[in-house]
């Protein structure tokens, strides 16, 4: 004999089968210095995810201390995880499209935007990076951390002067 389901299991499938709205992103109230565009669910205006400076240190931030290939010693950076960002912006994307104030770009693939992976730092030693020291934003990873981290692919990757990036199918 066939019996139909329960009303609130009919009325939970279909909300979950229906896509979930696209999420509108609080606006900058300064200038902006990251515009994110591509493959996105989530804006703020014109298909792009745009951030000023304090939207972005108002998210969950992360700190670690690293060395690289570019500065003397260790540094200390906060920043918010590119994951997160990602998550925010409802990235749906394979990779990543990266682009600095001078046009330099590079690619960085889904594989990366972990826990514990690069983030998109805003403070080295607890201060703002100037465009004239690598900022005002650079995607740094946990060097340190992580032997894998430490390959001539991945400090590729290491974009700083970050003012764009455009989420790829």
């Amino acid at each position: 004999m066939f019996r139909l389901p329960p009303l609130r299991a009919v009325i939970a499938l279909a909300f979950l089968a229906t896509p979930l709205a696209a999420e509108e992103l609080a606006t900058p109230a300064d200038d902006p210095i990251l515009v994110v565009s591509g493959e996105i669910t989530n804006t703020n205006g014109d298909g792009t995810a745009t951030f000023d400076y304090s939207m972005l240190e108002g998210m969950d931030t992360v700190t670690f201390t690293t060395k690289t290939i570019w500065t003397d010693g260790e540094q200390t950076f906060t920043g918010v995880q590119l994951s997160d960002l990602m998550a925010l912006v409802g990235a749906t994307g394979d990779e990543i499209k990266a682009t600095a104030i001078n046009d330099y770009a590079v690619n960085i693939p889904r594989e990366d935007w972990v826990d514990g992976g690069p983030i998109v730092a805003f403070l080295n030693d607890g201060e703002k990076m100037p465009v004239r020291n690598k900022g005002p934003l650079w995607i740094v990873y946990p060097f340190d951390q992580k032997p894998e981290y430490q390959t001539e692919q991945i400090y590729s990757r290491a974009i700083w002067q970050l003012d764009r990036i455009i989420v790829l199918d």
